[in-house]
């Protein structure tokens, strides 16, 4: 019901439940907002404390293994997460909410109007920008952000929609490897 209340799902009378599949422009809205909000986060950072570091470091090191071994749905929860990390990371839980929220629709519109060719380059932008924060450097970091979420804008191609079924492809998105998938 909250996923439904945060338009995630939708009911479907005599159906089911089913992921909502986002628009184009609610793809670019997506980052719109990114745009906005995951800067000013990282300008009011501060020099985060090793432990803080450590664990962003970790996180970048779990991205990297996944997309190592080729797990599409691990890698894509993965990259997205790195941004809720962030989040937490840093302290501020209405920031942290609102990045889970951001992140799980990043994650759909990555599904669906993205590539995954790219996900090794944005696991090297969550590396550099974790080194800045350990610099003490939070307006390098800022641009390092504000660059990597405008990359990732750039790449949304409306003509993915038309690839195979949205619905397909955000299953394949979001099963990790090993788990069945249901029959389609």
């Amino acid at each position: 019901m909250q996923l439904q209340a945060r338009g995630f799902v939708e009911v479907r009378p005599r159906s089911g439940w089913f992921v909502v599949e986002p628009s184009f422009e609610d793809a670019q809205q997506t980052y719109a907002a990114r745009r906005v909000i995951e800067p000013g986060m990282l300008r009011d950072a501060g020099k985060p404390l090793q432990s803080v570091i450590r664990r962003l470091r970790e996180h970048v090191a779990e991205e990297r293994e996944a997309i190592a071994t080729s797990d599409a749905a691990t890698r894509s929860v993965l990259l997205a997460d790195f941004h809720v990390c962030l989040a937490e990371c840093l302290g501020n839980r209405f920031l942290c909410a609102t990045m889970v929220d951001l992140s799980a629709r990043t994650t759909l519109v990555s599904a669906l109007y993205q590539s995954s060719s790219a996900a090794q380059e944005s696991n090297d932008d969550h590396a550099d920008i974790v080194t800045a924060l350990a610099e003490g450097d939070t307006a390098h970091a800022e641009a390092l952000m504000r660059e990597h979420i405008d990359v990732l804008a750039a790449r949304l191609d409306e003509s993915r929609a038309g690839l195979g079924t949205g619905r397909d492809r955000l299953r394949d998105a979001l099963i990790p490897m090993g788990v069945p998938t249901p029959s389609r």
